[in-house]
């Protein structure tokens, strides 16, 4: 309720009720209506700096929790940069040391991204360098994987052709212990069984009975299978690849054809008396890249240690040779 003002009228000797003009009036409604707008403007700025709007609070907490999932991100790539490292490390220090392979530079695992900014969309926000570092960490990670994932596939194209490597190289005796009635000669100078003269013996003989069954000594692939060689009889050449080749010579009979794929261990065809021979026997030559090997070399995947020896006193014997 409005405040009523009186005055004395000493005229009347009386209090008179004091009637506001219109002046005065629309003074106060002026003065009230800019007070009001005054009030209004103070709440409104203390609102926008101190009350914030629902929208604004669920911004906020986005924000917050945007920042909290890049932390958990950026410790999950720490995490897969140590895992990667740690394959990195085996990769150079063992993997490609086993199957002689070059370690892959720093300089290529760690290389960057050149060129223009790849960043330049995620610059202008609050959390810019946030996102940013944490996009450049994903990027080379990314990258790290692929060089690794590359490297492995090296790697197993290495193992694969290790393991055909080894299975190719000559490693067994082309006849068993148990079928052998003796070692009749070895590589080197032996002499002639038809001449008498000391000449050289480029394989071994291995004395057994016809019909005895003959080995492929590695895989490979049967590249002559005739009595085309002079001296040789009926033999066998087996081209195994990285430049080995074995002949087996003066044997009775075949078990594989020209063309024929074999296995090491594989019977490939029967002691003989064919060709330039003095008795039944099998003689067997090793070859690598066009040298003529010493076959001895070449038993270490069925012999032990005392029978390989056995093998290198008889064969290194100056003995005469059955060819």
């Amino acid at each position: 309720m409005a405040k009523v003002k009186y005055y004395y009228d000493p005229k009347t000797l009386s209090y008179r009720k004091i009637e506001k003009g219109a002046k005065q009036r629309v003074r106060n409604s002026a003065i009230f209506l800019a007070s009001a707008a005054l009030f209004g403007l103070l709440i409104y700025m203390v609102a926008d700096n101190f009350i914030n709007s629902p929208k604004e609070k669920r911004l906020i907490r986005e924000s917050e929790n945007m920042k909290i999932q890049y932390d958990l991100l950026n410790e999950r790539m720490t995490h897969v940069s140590n895992v990667l490292e740690g394959l990195q490390k085996r990769d150079d220090d063992i993997y490609r040391v086993i199957f002689e392979a070059e370690p892959i530079p720093n300089s290529i695992r760690k290389a960057g991204f050149g060129g223009v900014n790849r960043y330049k969309d995620l610059d202008g926000y609050s959390n810019s360098d946030l996102i940013v570092e944490t996009a450049k960490r994903m990027d080379q990670i990314t990258k790290q994987v692929y060089v690794q994932t590359r490297s492995f596939d090296d790697i197993e194209s290495l193992a694969k052709e290790k393991s055909d490597l080894l299975a190719a190289i000559p490693a067994i005796q082309p006849v068993e212990n148990k079928n052998l009635k003796r070692m009749a000669s070895g590589f080197g100078y032996r002499l002639d069984p038809f001449t008498k003269a000391r000449k050289m013996h480029h394989g071994m003989d291995f004395s057994a009975k016809i019909g005895t069954p003959i080995y492929a000594t590695g895989n490979g692939k049967v590249i002559r299978a005739d009595s085309k060689s002079s001296g040789f009889g009926k033999h066998i050449r087996i081209d195994h690849g990285y430049g080995y080749i074995t002949v087996y010579a003066h044997m009775n009979a075949y078990n594989v054809r020209k063309g024929q794929k074999v296995k090491r261990g594989e019977i490939i065809g029967y002691v003989g008396n064919t060709g330039r021979s003095r008795g039944p026997h099998l003689h067997y030559e090793v070859w690598l890249n066009g040298n003529k090997l010493n076959p001895v070399n070449f038993y270490y995947g069925d012999l032990s240690p005392e029978e390989f020896n056995t093998v290198i006193q008889l064969a290194s014997q100056p003995n005469q040779s059955f060819d």
